[in-house]
């Protein structure tokens, strides 16, 4: 437990510290949290004599990440970083037809699984800082902020109230009081938002948290999924006490990029 606490602290310390401290260090310190993310997960579906196998898909993770902080940062079109990426998948195909792997479907279905799964939501959260076109990090503070909110009161109301399970046979300690307790606390947390950060409107804020609690649920169930068909405790051993980074980042993963789809049409 002690050990639980340092890393979470300093772990929380560091991602607090990269919002901060520039857009610089926030797009470099999040795209490599997505690519050791994307390689962890590529390290827990593989046996260890074919995680190689994969080195493409994490350049291309890498490349998408690089891409992307360029277009936020309004040094590229749009439409230029989809046709050099378009091309690249196009370059992995042709690859998979000429060595004539012995499985090159799962190769393919895996590797793109990587990037969407994880890939996408990270890039989803920096594109978070640049909504207004310049950068702001309040908005994935304030994103950072309801996520923890809506685990805390998922946990302190499941763990005193908890009795109507959610979906037991995922993950056996969810429960539906867990899941309303999250809401409210992240919903009362966004209520104040505006107040200390402004950026966006009360009821922006109280949305926002709203698609935290429900998609940031389903992908913790989602990680839960994954890892009980892969019979594993934890997605990774980075996190001394906490796991892989899949295992931090679970509730962002599925809410990261339906937040940004959401503030990007009403803003």
């Amino acid at each position: 437990m002690k050990t639980r606490a340092i890393t979470g602290f300093f772990f929380v310390l560091v991602m607090v510290g990269s919002l901060l401290l520039g857009k610089w260090l926030f797009v470099v310190f999040y795209s490599l949290l997505a690519i050791t993310a994307q390689k962890e997960f590529y390290t827990l579906i593989s046996k260890p004599d074919t995680s190689k196998k994969f080195t493409a898909w994490l350049l291309y993770g890498l490349l998408i990440c690089i891409g992307f902080t360029l277009f936020f940062l309004q040094q590229i079109e749009l439409e230029a970083i989809l046709l050099f990426l378009g091309a690249l998948v196009f370059l992995f195909l042709q690859q998979l037809f000429l060595k004539q792997a012995t499985q090159p479907f799962q190769t393919l279905a895996y590797g793109f699984l990587g990037v969407v799964y994880l890939i996408i939501p990270f890039i989803s959260f920096i594109g978070l800082g640049f909504l207004k076109g310049y950068y702001a990090y309040e908005i994935p503070l304030g994103f950072l902020i309801l996520l923890w909110s809506n685990d805390t009161g998922a946990y302190l109301s499941g763990r005193s109230f908890g009795r109507r399970k959610l979906f037991e046979r995922i993950s056996p300690n969810k429960t539906w009081e867990g899941f309303l307790g999250g809401l409210i606390l992240a919903i009362g947390v966004a209520l104040n938002l505006e107040q200390y950060f402004g950026s966006l409107a009360k009821w922006q804020w109280v949305s926002v948290a709203f698609i935290i609690s429900i998609f940031g649920t389903w992908g913790d169930l989602v990680e839960s999924m994954l890892k009980r068909s892969l019979q594993v405790k934890d997605s990774g051993t980075i996190l001394p006490g906490h796991g892989g980074l899949m295992d931090r980042f679970d509730g962002l993963l599925l809410s990261a990029p339906i937040v940004y789809i959401f503030l990007t049409l009403i803003l």
